[in-house]
């Protein structure tokens, strides 16, 4: 197996929204907020080259939305999706599988394209994973979460014919070295890959713990659907990820990749931080 990180641009949130109850006094020191309390946040993915599958896990923003929508994100950077696959000398036309975490816009954005008047699969080669308790759960959204969940990101991959599910249960094998952890906090059923690389597993965190900021237990989003649960999840999965020495990829740090934990006086923190590259 071979991971390659693919980023795909930054944008902003607000931050009291992506730390919840946690004062801005003490949420500003680790993710310093603008003029306008937005914070930048990373959109990165992962490539998975595994035997002769290559899988992408989510796919960032994309590109397609109006200027409007795009005003309340301030999308900036130079990486996109296309330059980072080519940087590691691949193309979108050769991935197998597109893993979708969860069906929030900044994750699945980029799973459609525009094609003149049409909306069409963005990787037209693979296969689109999701499972059917969140599929159902985006495509019925409840009032607070349907901003998150647009039609035109989802809809498309459906009428495609490209769409498979993943059975929702914990520790599901998806490929030889690639199993599947479920959380129900941020949303219902997000997936969170666990990853056999070069002797360490690697646990893709998503929405559950979008940077180092948010280690402490209490520093939960507002974002959340059900944030007791997340709470909850984040003792069971970063105490599992402590005792088993798990690298920790962040999909939404804008500074750091991956880190390590280690078990403090204060709690469970920061051990080392780096790039994926160093294994």
């Amino acid at each position: 197996m071979n991971l390659h990180t693919i980023d795909t641009g930054l944008f902003k949130l607000d931050g009291g929204a992506m730390f919840g109850v946690v004062p801005k006094t003490i949420w500003n020191r680790t993710n310093p907020a603008d003029e306008n309390n937005m914070c930048t946040w990373a959109m990165r993915c992962l490539l998975v080259e595994d035997g002769d599958r290559l899988i992408l896990i989510d796919t960032g923003i994309g590109d397609k939305q109006d200027e409007k929508f795009f005003s309340h994100y301030y999308l900036h950077g130079d990486d996109t999706m296309d330059k980072s696959l080519a940087a590691k000398g691949f193309h979108r036309d050769d991935i197998t599988d597109v893993f979708l975490t969860h069906l929030h816009f900044d994750h699945v954005g980029g799973a459609v394209k525009r094609v003149g008047d049409k909306l069409r699969p963005a990787f037209k080669n693979a296969f689109y994973w999701s499972n059917k308790d969140h599929w159902e759960w985006a495509t019925n959204p409840n009032d607070r979460e349907k901003a998150s969940f647009l039609k035109e990101n989802i809809l498309p991959i459906q009428g495609s014919g490209q769409l498979r599910f993943i059975n929702s249960v914990d520790g599901v094998q998806f490929a030889k070295n690639f199993k599947v952890k479920f959380a129900y906090g941020h949303t219902e059923a997000m997936m969170l890959p666990l990853l056999n690389y070069k002797g360490h597993e690697v646990l893709y965190m998503a929405d559950l713990l979008p940077s180092v900021g948010h280690l402490p237990m209490p520093y939960v989003m507002a974002y959340d659907m059900f944030p007791l649960k997340t709470l909850t999840e984040k003792k069971i999965i970063l105490t599992e990820a402590l005792e088993k020495q798990y690298i920790l990829y962040l999909e939404h740090d804008a500074i750091n990749e991956c880190c390590t934990l280690q078990q403090t006086e204060k709690g469970i923190r920061i051990k080392e931080t780096f790039n994926l590259n160093i294994l």
